[in-house]
């Protein structure tokens, strides 16, 4: 393939990305399914955790599957046109903004988690993997959804040092959005109020997160 211009097709490939990601997965899963928008109950958040709480298994794992592989062919197309680590990076980083910031949903989305580790899977897949497994370990020990995702995106960055170093300021900056998108979570888990997985959220909680 010939080269492409690398700042246009960056910016082009990040745009895409950017709308890409604003398709929310638990909408859709949601609204097919014919229950209850996971943004207006539960912890309002639309993704994995709270419509595992709301809807059950069976829809919460489509809703993971459609937020992990909706960046996928965007940064496929990326990696195949020979942009370099920072500028792939730069497009992953577009699926997350728009998975956390929606551009058709008044740019209230979700925590970005499922869309981290599909971008990942794509530009370094051990360390997806090794992440992946952090977070269903300690979700299954402790049954609590933000204490796995907050120490899985912390991990993120050391294995780059080992495995992708290439990708490092990459991953340093999905961290730090993930870690962003759980403030609410953090207050709540110093609190000691944070709800385990498969547990009814409040609608205080509910409130809580609106305000982010």
């Amino acid at each position: 393939m010939p080269s492409l211009p690398l700042l246009p097709t960056t910016f082009a490939l990040l745009l895409a990305g950017y709308l890409s990601g604003s398709w929310l997965g638990a909408l859709t899963v949601c609204r097919m399914a014919g229950v209850r928008d996971p943004r207006f109950a539960g912890s309002c958040n639309p993704g994995f955790s709270n419509v595992l709480r709301l809807h059950g298994k069976r829809l919460a794992l489509a809703t993971l599957l459609l937020d992990a592989l909706k960046g996928v062919p965007v940064l496929l197309l990326a990696k195949g046109v020979g942009l370099p680590p920072w500028a792939q990076g730069v497009v992953g980083l577009g699926v997350l903004l728009g998975h956390s910031y929606p551009i058709w949903h008044r740019l209230r989305g979700g925590k970005a988690v499922a869309s981290a580790f599909g971008v990942l899977l794509v530009l370094t897949p051990w360390v997806a993997l090794c992440c992946a497994a952090c977070w269903v370990l300690l979700a299954w020990r402790v049954r609590t959804a933000a204490i796995a995702s907050l120490a899985s995106a912390t991990l993120a960055p050391l294995l780059s040092l080992w495995l992708a170093p290439e990708y490092v300021l990459v991953i340093v900056t999905f961290a730090l959005l993930v870690l962003a998108r759980h403030v609410w979570n953090i207050r709540r888990l110093g609190g000691g109020d944070e709800l385990r997985l498969g547990a009814r959220e409040s609608s205080q909680h509910g409130q809580e997160d609106m305000k982010r």
